[in-house]
């Protein structure tokens, strides 16, 4: 299969069909761009060596976004968290390419945009992340409040995350 920016497009479609919160959808439409091929230095290899990454979501105000790659840490986790300008344009680590489109984008800065953020108590052996405490709120006051609780009861397991359902 040949990567071509209309087949990009195609993939990140069939993704966001899955998302069943419009406010998410509207978000994510608003910072995609016309997939374009970026070569990025791949750090694992021989120096020099480098492989395109098609630029799929900008995200001006952190100076990130999202990429596809089918070589690197695809075909596996194609969707990484890249840097968009600066001295880091190289393809990142591992832990900063996952499975899905949809992943990448709540793994990013520009998810912490919208209020979807609540807080999360995992208790014993529920499956993370765990009962939502908190109803939903913007991303530094959701982690305020993880940190106060993880303070008050450290013997507990709180975590920031979101219930946004995606099929």
């Amino acid at each position: 299969m040949s990567i071509s920016p209309a087949l990009i497009r195609q993939l990140v479609e069939t993704e966001l069909s899955r998302i069943l919160d419009t406010r998410v959808r509207a978000h994510i439409r608003g910072l995609l761009v016309e997939p374009v091929a970026i070569m990025r230095e791949w750090d694992y290899g021989t120096p020099g060596e480098a492989y395109p990454c098609w630029a799929v979501l900008n995200h001006a105000t952190s100076n990130t976004g999202i990429a596809y790659c089918e070589a690197g840490f695809g075909p596996r986790t194609p969707w990484g968290l890249v840097t968009l300008s600066g001295a880091q344009m190289s393809i990142g680590m591992d832990s900063e390419w996952l499975p899905s489109f949809v992943e990448a984008y709540f793994g990013s800065h520009a998810s912490t945009d919208l209020p979807i953020w609540r807080v999360f108590r995992q208790a014993g052996e529920e499956a993370y992340p765990g009962t939502a405490l908190t109803p939903e709120s913007d991303w530094a006051s959701t982690w305020e409040e993880v940190y106060r609780l993880r303070a008050a009861d450290p013997a507990a397991r709180y975590h920031c995350n979101h219930s946004v359902i995606h099929r």
